[in-house]
């Protein structure tokens, strides 16, 4: 078998009007994800010698960005991607710039926190759009494909993105990290904008009294629960590892080493989006979280750089199949009208886990040293699979009118019509 026909539901995705183009500026906008995170991490902590205090700037930024990212998202689904998008690029280059600003000229504290808040809740979450509009072009095993992409596209960012950032940061300046991740982000998100014929269509909001139903459902609810134990693995990661590759007396290598973890994913997650697994979306879901925490456990283990780069990869090729699972699994049961912002609720779970990850591993790693600390991301990992198995009976209670049926079992076929 060739290998164009093995990939050839990949290249069938292209096939859709108008995807090159979303695909691709939805992945430059997407890189200030990584960069952001870890470029205040890396900001602060040369301005203050704290990890413990540049993973509560952090960690602040991700909390403003996981709570403002819904409302984002919700004003999307009512008034279009496009002018939306506009807005937040503009607060987000105009919030960026003051918290560099604000860091660099010794500016209060409070004020850090501040901006990096502001800055957070300017960013809106790309990869919700971007799947909304892989969502209303595609059937549902096209769906899948496309979401199998896109985490391929998201782990590629995290393969990049930390080491770009960190390159730029250790071997420039601090601030020239930062502030790339902005400049990409701000870029991106308006090249997304300006992709007009592929958005997903409006609702606007139905003003009968009480047709206005929470989108989140018990579905939802779970892999948002389980999504925060996972993000936790995410942010404390990015902190240990910048702090054990300090004490081995190899920080530049950082970020490269945090790439590795992203390959892992991004070699599991194009296996994952050729695969046509025969179990049902919630049990693959429950599935792959359980292995997620199954294999980060390997962290234990970690007490050089090069079992570091063997940990962290294996570890990786869990990553991708648990949150295209749970994407997958969101989308096949939530209504058109809501599906952005449902979507953007799965990041808001996501990025809470960031927050208390950073937060947690600079602490950790401010109390009992870098090795030690990894004990916070192995930990974390084995709740989300525990937080799966505890939710799997919620999983299949179905909200009528939602998206279910057909997205539950995968069809022959992709691009609609």
């Amino acid at each position: 078998m060739s290998p164009r026909t093995v990939f050839d539901p990949y290249l069938r995705l292209f096939a859709v009007p108008g995807s090159r183009a979303f695909s691709f500026a939805g992945w430059v906008a997407r890189l200030p994800a990584p960069m952001l995170g870890l470029g205040a991490v890396l900001l602060v902590e040369e301005a203050t010698g704290s990890y413990g205090l540049a993973g509560a700037v952090s960690g602040t930024l991700a909390l403003s960005y996981a709570l403002a990212g819904p409302q984002w998202a919700r004003a999307m689904d009512r008034r279009g991607q496009g002018v939306v998008l506009r807005l937040a690029m503009v607060a987000l280059l105009l919030t960026g710039a003051a918290f560099v600003v604000a860091v660099e000229a010794g500016a209060p504290r409070w004020s850090w926190f501040l901006l990096a808040a502001l800055t957070g809740g300017s960013a809106p979450n790309v990869g919700s759009m971007v799947r909304a509009r892989w969502s209303a072009a595609l059937d549902s095993a096209g769906r899948q494909t496309a979401f199998a992409f896109e985490a391929v596209a998201d782990e590629l960012v995290f393969v990049l993105g930390p080491v770009v950032v960190t390159l730029l940061a250790t071997l420039i300046a601090p601030p020239v990290g930062f502030l790339t991740g902005i400049a990409l982000g701000v870029g991106g998100g308006l090249a997304l904008a300006a992709q007009r014929s592929s958005e997903p269509p409006l609702h606007p909001v139905d003003t009968t009294p009480g047709r206005r139903r929470s989108v989140l459902t018990p579905t939802l609810l779970v892999v948002v629960l389980s999504y925060l134990a996972v993000g936790t693995v995410f942010g404390a990661i990015d902190v240990v590892v910048i702090a054990f590759a300090e004490a081995e007396g190899a920080k530049a290598l950082s970020g490269a080493a945090l790439a590795v973890f992203a390959g892992g994913s991004l070699v599991a997650g194009l296996a994952y989006g050729l695969a046509r697994p025969a179990r049902s979306l919630a049990a693959r879901f429950v599935g792959t979280a359980v292995a997620f925490g199954v294999a980060a456990q390997l962290l234990w283990a970690v007490s050089s750089l090069p079992g570091l780069v063997v940990c962290g990869f294996l570890a990786g090729l869990t990553i991708a199949p648990v949150l295209v699972s749970g994407t997958s699994l969101v989308e096949s049961r939530v209504g058109r009208g809501v599906l952005t912002e449902s979507l953007a609720w799965t990041i808001t779970g996501l990025t809470l886990g960031v927050t208390a990850g950073s937060a947690l591993a600079g602490a950790a790693v401010d109390a009992w040293g870098a090795q030690t600390a990894f004990a916070v991301p192995a930990l974390a990992a084995a709740c989300a699979g525990v937080l799966s198995l505890a939710g799997a009976p919620l999983l299949r209670q179905r909200v009528p009118g939602a998206g279910g049926g057909p997205g539950e079992q995968l069809v022959e076929g992709g691009i609609k019509g």
